[in-house]
């Protein structure tokens, strides 16, 4: 077949520094499009890029798909592979039940078409349909690029008659928690193995063993090698850490010589990929344990999101996930909300109820003036608690919204440019409080 000029081979280039600042951040994701090129890894693998990436994968009997991508991307997914097979598809292997793994599916399940997928995934994607409506609420903050372009590409599925594609992603073929299902296809041997957890606990790995090829979805979240996040602040089921452990020790055991991942450019080379996965693995088990000896021996949450700091060796990225939150998570996995402080904890009255309150006693012009020395003094948190609280009371007052804003810029200005959480809540909080200032405010 001549290589059509969309279609770009891959040719790993060593890594100009540590994987996790080389590769591109979770600002980077985009929606599929017949624009962007077809990546071929190798004879028999083409890569097309997507919110989640979508892979196929060739054979002389036919072909395997791995993950179908979003509802409005299997189409382009399905035409870009076109182009380098017109084999039939035998396969279709979805690597976790989210909505940017499953939603294409429609475009490629068919008759004789094989569709595999966890024993946990129905009720993983009924878990997220429940949820949808407060999801919908808090989606666009964190991801405000790709639901516009979303929405578009949506409104453009519904005029070609797609309607019908919005729907549970059904499979054929259910795998149990941590078995593993093997075929063979045009020579090659396939292992679909259910992993113990990860982003989500009905993770798949597609493994090639006579290749040495691994395809690990999301499963260790959306970029490699960073701390996962083992509980979005957009709102989703919290990750146990430990199956996570677990995933990694799967994963070492296999001895890749390629991890295909579900997003950007695979890794190569079996020392890399070995010496990644441990230091992720060793990362996770070490925040883990000094947060679990710390609950132990006495010391409270918030200490020891401050103190755990990941010793050099253990350095991985935290563009996605970070260890103060892991931290977090962890801490609330074992013990659960109540923090054991106050008894307002098990009453539905939090404390910011009370902050017009103290801003009565100590004056909403006397805390915003306190709050503008702390910000002064670097304490910029500090800052933002003493403006909420003069703000409860007051909330045009000019000096406190002008603190808020400026440590909220101050915060931006010291985060990862890559970690849309962080990147995204603090330019929102910028954005609505320039806009509260530019309505006027109370002096």
């Amino acid at each position: 077949m001549t290589q059509h000029p969309d279609i770009v081979n891959w040719n790993p280039e060593p890594a100009d520094g540590p994987l996790r600042e080389t590769r591109p951040g979770s600002t980077a994701f985009r929606l599929a499009s017949l624009s962007s090129p077809l990546l071929k890894l190798n004879d028999f693998i083409y890569q097309s890029e997507g919110m989640t990436n979508s892979y196929l994968i060739k054979t002389s009997e036919g072909d395997v798909l791995v993950c179908p991508g979003l509802v409005v991307e299997g189409e382009i997914h399905r035409q870009k592979f076109a182009q380098v097979s017109s084999g039939p598809l035998r396969y279709v292997i979805l690597t976790q039940g989210h909505v940017d793994n499953v939603g294409g599916l429609p475009a490629f399940a068919g008759p004789g078409v094989e569709v595999i997928a966890h024993r946990d995934s129905p009720n993983c994607q009924i878990d997220d349909e429940r949820i949808k409506g407060f999801r919908d609420i808090r989606n666009p903050r964190f991801f405000p690029q790709v639901l516009s372009s979303l929405a578009e590409a949506d409104r453009e599925a519904m005029k070609r008659g797609m309607e019908t594609a919005h729907q549970r992603a059904e499979a054929t073929v259910l795998i149990d928690k941590e078995a593993t299902h093997r075929f063979t296809l045009g020579g090659v041997r396939f292992e679909i193995i259910a992993i113990p957890g990860g982003e989500t606990l009905d993770s798949l790995l597609v493994w090639l063993p006579d290749q040495r090829i691994v395809f690990t979805g999301n499963c260790l979240g959306p970029l490699f090698p960073h701390m996962p996040n083992l509980h979005t602040i957009r709102g989703d089921k919290p990750r146990p850490v430990l199956p996570y452990i677990g995933t990694y020790d799967k994963l070492l055991s296999l001895g890749a010589e390629l991890l295909i991942t579900g997003h950007f450019e695979p890794v190569a080379g079996a020392q890399l990929v070995h010496d990644e996965l441990k230091r992720l693995r060793d990362a996770v088990q070490y925040v883990h344990d000094e947060t679990v000896k710390g609950m132990n021996t006495g010391k409270e949450l918030y200490a020891l999101m401050r103190e755990i700091k990941l010793p050099e060796a253990l350095k991985v990225g935290e563009d996605y996930g970070t260890v103060m939150w892991a931290v977090q998570a962890i801490w609330y996995g074992y013990a659960g909300w109540f923090l054991f402080k106050s008894t307002t904890e098990i009453y539905p009255v939090p404390v910011r109820d009370v902050y017009a309150e103290i801003a009565d006693v100590a004056g909403p012009a006397a805390l915003a003036a306190r709050a503008r020395k702390l910000l002064a003094d670097g304490r910029s948190l500090d800052a933002i608690h003493l403006s909420e609280i003069a703000l409860a009371k007051v909330p045009r007052l000019a000096e406190a919204l002008q603190v808020y804003l400026e440590a909220h810029e101050r915060l931006l200005a010291e985060s990862s440019p890559k970690n849309r959480w962080f990147l995204f809540w603090l330019q929102g909080e910028i954005d609505q409080t320039r806009a509260r200032l530019a309505q006027g405010a109370a002096a």
